[in-house]
């Protein structure tokens, strides 16, 4: 049991946590966060005290807890990482942009909070599962995958999602993967012919309703499928669980992943 206190700013980074098997050493976490039943448990608390929001936490209340490791993930908590590291703060800030480095951050958290061996043993087993993965769909015919991170206006998700999306067999020409991701008009969607439109709006989980998608004025006629966003707007292990989602739906009878 490690006697570390960590404050995890992303939800990305408390999941990484608890997949380590270190969610014990959590002494809080924002409100966007969903730490497992022992959070905290290393010290003494029955959860992790809540510090605000993803964007907004109070970095007062956080500093008050003594943290020896406060954790940032993503581009859009840079400023914040700086404003903790100007506060004195131990941050420890993990930026990925692509699937594989998504899957190094697994690693690099388990040496965040003391467990480097455990962080290693996740990125190893997050790798075996898609190797599994492209084993199953190898020389399959690849169908074209749209995936809609925000819908008002509907933006084509970037970062590790292309990867994800070529990594279950499909094939991404919206965005690059590593970019960021970015507005794109209905026509040029169309223009890409998809055939799997998949939804997963941050913050929405799937409670999106796919007639609202299927609804559009656009000349697509692929099935919709609404998803939890935490499967691919993470790099947490759970976007190694959307990999397998999306093989299931671009590949059905893979019944493993189905």
């Amino acid at each position: 049991m490690t006697d570390l206190r960590v404050v995890s700013l992303a939800p990305s980074a408390t999941a990484t946590v608890a997949a380590i098997g270190a969610a014990e050493a959590l002494v809080g976490v924002t409100h966007h966060c969903d730490p497992p039943a022992d959070a905290g448990a290393a010290h003494g608390t029955d959860s992790p005290a809540p510090v605000g929001g993803w964007l907004n936490p109070d970095l007062d209340r956080v500093a008050a807890l003594d943290p020896d490791a406060v954790l940032t993930s993503d581009g859009l908590q840079a400023d914040l990482a700086d404003d903790c590291r100007e506060r004195g703060l131990p941050v420890r800030h993990r930026e990925p942009a692509t699937l594989d480095e998504a899957i190094a951050t697994f690693a690099a958290r388990g040496a965040d909070v003391g467990r480097p061996e455990a962080g290693e043993r996740l990125a190893a087993d997050a790798r075996a599962r898609l190797d599994r993965v492209a084993d199953a769909v190898a020389d399959r015919p690849r169908p074209t995958v749209y995936c809609e991170e925000w819908s008002d206006p509907p933006m084509a998700a970037g970062n590790w999602v292309p990867d994800a999306v070529r990594a279950a067999g499909g094939r991404y020409p919206f965005v690059d993967p590593g970019e960021r991701s970015r507005e794109v008009d209905l026509a040029s969607v169309e223009a890409a012919d998809p055939d799997h439109v998949v939804v997963h709006v941050c913050g929405h989980g799937d409670r999106i309703d796919p007639a609202s998608v299927e609804g559009r004025d656009w000349a697509v006629d692929a099935p919709v499928h609404v998803i939890d966003d935490s499967l691919l707007n993470q790099p947490s292990p759970a976007l190694i669980d959307g990999v397998e989602r999306l093989a299931g739906l671009f590949h059905p009878d893979i019944e493993t992943y189905s």
